[in-house]
């Protein structure tokens, strides 16, 4: 909070730094204000994404910019609600010393930072935090893609990317939903752990899938996508949610012509707190994993920034905030 004559308090961030390897590193920051509806958290641990670090190498963001959207920690100053007249008429949502896991489309990648209400969760004390950190964008969007595609019990879901984050909570999800999942890997080595996961099948690529699937979770786009599409059962739905492998997806002339198919792009909710609940419930209760492959003190951020980038790890990385 800024204090009267001594300017705003101070913290650690990553910031966005075009000069830099991955174009970010640790630097001093005003601590941001809370706005009403919106609780301050100071953070523990943080779950990095790949699209975060294409966003901060693209050019497109400013210096200094502070990225982060999924992180966990310990509230610090609780929300307010104000009134019909704006007058602050008391406190709502998690309450000071509480845990929680938080989203927000920035600010998460700092000591503390702000999230709405309706934008996180209250973590049990069964659940580790680090864990709780990594549920939020990628377990969410498994989540909310599978719930659009409808029911899936004994339906064959097909899974691509399923060694990353989103990947395997999607198998995860939709065996506890009664789907056989088909996983599909870039590698065999990618494949660890899958099958204890849920995954009834798993393939490297496509081309060893010979039965039609009736829902598709794509992560890679380009061809895979093409060939996802060529795959599903008529009334079959593919949900898009990535694009790791950085192609065009090319359809062939009349690919797309007959039975009704459908390709959907998936964008995650504004306001994930039920389903964060959801989410850590589950957790709780043992009946989802949240798989941490590389994880270390947010000084190591390049090493981290690099597994991720090379795909050397097998669900998610977290940096521990020191």
């Amino acid at each position: 909070m800024p204090r009267s004559g001594y300017g705003p308090l101070m913290m650690r961030a990553l910031i966005v730094d075009p000069t830099r390897p991955h174009a970010m590193r640790l630097a001093n920051v005003p601590q941001p204000l809370p706005k009403h509806g919106q609780v301050l958290v100071e953070v523990r641990h943080i779950a990095l994404n790949p699209f975060e670090i294409h966003l901060a190498t693209s050019g497109r963001l400013p210096p200094h910019w502070v990225l982060g959207w999924d992180t966990a920690g310990i509230v610090v100053a609780a929300a307010h609600d104000p009134g019909e007249s704006g007058r602050v008429w008391g406190e709502y949502g998690p309450s000071i010393g509480d845990r929680v896991v938080a989203h927000g489309r920035r600010g998460g990648w700092a000591q503390r930072r702000t999230a709405t209400v309706d934008n996180l969760a209250v973590v049990p004390d069964a659940v580790d935090l680090a864990a709780a950190a990594t549920l939020p964008v990628a377990a969410g969007t498994a989540l909310g893609a599978l719930r659009e595609a409808g029911a899936l019990l004994g339906k064959r879901v097909l899974v691509t990317g399923a060694s990353g984050g989103v990947g395997r909570f999607a198998v995860q999800l939709a065996a506890l939903a009664g789907a056989f999942v088909v996983a599909s890997v870039g590698c065999e080595a990618r494949s660890r752990g899958l099958r204890e996961l849920g995954a009834g099948e798993i393939v490297v690529g496509l081309d060893e899938v010979t039965e039609p699937v009736h829902v598709v979770l794509d992560a890679v786009g380009g061809h895979q996508l093409v060939q996802a599409f060529g795959l599903l059962a008529p009334g079959g739905v593919i949900q898009s949610f990535g694009g790791s492998s950085g192609e065009p997806a090319v359809f062939p002339p009349y690919s797309t012509a007959g039975p009704g198919k459908s390709l959907r792009s998936f964008e995650l909710s504004p306001a994930l707190a039920d389903d964060l609940i959801f989410l850590l419930g589950l957790v709780e209760e043992g009946s989802l994993t949240a798989e941490i492959g590389w994880r270390g003190p947010w000084e190591r951020h390049e090493e981290a920034v690099n597994a991720l980038l090379t795909r050397r790890v097998n669900g998610k990385a977290v940096l521990d905030i020191t």
